[in-house]
């Protein structure tokens, strides 16, 4: 985990509990009505701020905490026929606040203790403060998977309300989160975070993890459901149920956060050797209409939002498209085995936008992208908010019929007036015949060039180059689709360019 990206997240909200919801002793019944009963009872109390752990934990350095390392035979549920084992990380350093965890076996929940002794760790971590009131600050998720007699890991919940999750042969990139509010609001945004987990204890044989989670903050409470799958995609079903302490106009339902600096679009502003530098390039998007939208993504000069208005999206994601290791060149971070992340709604989502937050980063270190779906009304103070949907991480976990778009390319009309832009499709029979073949590309904002479309023989497929000329304006929006008669014949490309 890059903790430096992420230092902000876990002090930047206070989290509160109802007194009767911290009773843990010893077994107590459990069901997932319990969980909505205690975030319904939460929310009707002010919100309050717990405690950090002792100052010794919160002044560990960045090596330090890094060098306490979970031990694998301390893990729950270790060598025994449960599919799963769970490990849990310390707090301290960027995680002041604990989280409780609990297991549930037969309808029955209990906790799980702290231990200092369910960790190894170097000889520079200073002696630290146990008692009965430290938790944990996250969790781990292993299953075996492609390795016989030896566990993966393939989830890990740590952070505010932050969770992320990898396909079979994949590393760790973009986040998913239980809930955004406020993000890129002039007044600051704001972090939910977990506060309690329960995890359900599987049958053997059983592929499937069931964890709970109660979400709080100073504006909403929440009762979380995740069914997590392990395998050559994670795949996650959510339930949730939000209750509003205060009326909630901008909130961001199934939220991914990630990490974009540079590729062939904007690569001139960073001397680095690299080709590019990404945990996802572009933000798919399956509307109501059925329309397929690729918007790759971009690190602007100053913060931009982009709404794409729709009503019951089919699904939206940010992806990483490029798989190549020569796209990056880069043997540490290994940003082509990023994995993707599909949301896939069920049910009625009604009208609102899938929603794009850019942010200006000038290092890769911060996570500078969130996607989600902003509903078009406000969730109102005291109302109950019950939403599904499922999750999927890996390499590529939508895909569809259209050509895809594989790249896109932006630089000076080194032969012509303003910039060029460079658009690849993946190779395809409806491109077979080029002269069938017709472009769509203009603007609303700037006059464009009548495209070009050649073959690529590097890829099989095809390229379309147009150039525009954005004069003195400050930014343009592109949009360009290939179309044989009148039928679509690739994804529709989305691009913002930014002066």
């Amino acid at each position: 985990m890059n903790f430096t990206r992420r230092a902000f997240l876990a002090s930047s909200t206070a989290l509160a509990m109802a007194p009767s919801a911290f009773a843990t002793g010893g077994e107590v019944p459990f069901d997932r009505r319990d969980v909505i009963a205690l975030a319904r009872d939460l929310a009707s109390r002010p919100y309050a701020e717990r405690e950090m752990v002792p100052q010794e934990w919160q002044d560990l350095t960045y090596q330090q905490y890094r060098s306490i390392r979970f031990r694998l035979d301390r893990a729950l549920w270790y060598e025994t026929e449960t599919p799963f084992n769970v490990d849990f990380f310390t707090p301290g350093l960027y995680f002041p606040r604990t989280v409780k965890v609990l297991t549930v076996e037969r309808g029955m929940a209990s906790p799980v203790a702290f231990d200092l002794d369910m960790f190894d760790k170097s000889k520079d971590v200073p002696q630290l403060p146990v008692d009965d009131t430290l938790g944990f600050s996250g969790l781990r998720l292993r299953t075996e998977m492609h390795r016989p007699g030896k566990t993966d890991e393939f989830c890990v919940f740590q952070g505010a309300s932050y969770f992320r999750a990898i396909g079979l042969n994949e590393v760790y990139g973009l986040s998913a989160r239980g809930l955004a509010l406020k993000t890129g609001d002039p007044d600051g945004e704001e972090f939910p975070e977990f506060i309690r987990f329960w995890l359900e204890r599987p049958e053997p044989g059983q592929r499937e993890m069931v964890v709970h989670a109660l979400l709080d903050s100073p504006s909403v409470t929440g009762a979380y459901r995740f069914k997590v799958s392990a395998g050559s995609d994670c795949v996650m079903d959510v339930e949730a149920t939000l209750f509003p302490r205060e009326e909630l106009p901008h909130v961001g339902i199934a939220p991914g956060t990630s990490m974009f600096l540079f590729d062939q679009t904007n690569h001139s502003l960073f001397d680095d050797f690299r080709p590019a530098v990404h945990d996802s390039d572009g933000l798919l998007i399956r509307n109501g209409a059925g329309e397929v939208i690729w918007r790759p993504l971009a690190n602007p000069a100053r913060l931009q939002i982009s709404s794409f208005v729709d009503q019951n999206p089919l699904g939206f994601g940010l992806l990483q498209r490029k798989r190549k290791f020569s796209d990056y060149a880069d043997l540490e971070a290994l940003y082509h085995k990023r994995p993707s992340l599909w949301v896939e709604p069920k049910g009625d989502w009604g009208k609102g936008s899938v929603t794009l937050v850019e942010i200006p980063a000038d290092q890769e270190i911060y996570d500078n992208i969130v996607a989600y779906w902003r509903p078009a009304q406000p969730y109102a103070a005291g109302s109950q908010v019950d939403l599904s949907y499922m999750l999927v991480w890996g390499q590529e976990p939508q895909r569809t019929a259209m050509p895809r778009v594989i790249n896109t390319a932006m630089g000076e009309n080194t032969f012509g007036d303003g910039r060029l832009a460079v658009i690849d499709f993946e190779a395809s029979d409806l491109f077979e015949d080029l002269s069938a073949v017709s472009i769509f590309a203009n603007s609303p904002h700037a006059k464009t060039s009548d495209g070009v479309l050649q073959r690529n023989p590097d890829t099989g497929g095809v390229r379309l180059a147009f150039s525009f000329e954005p004069g003195d304006r400050d930014h343009v929006e592109l949009r360009a689709q290939l179309l044989v008669g009148k039928q679509p014949a690739s994804e529709v490309w989305l691009y913002r360019w930014t002066a």
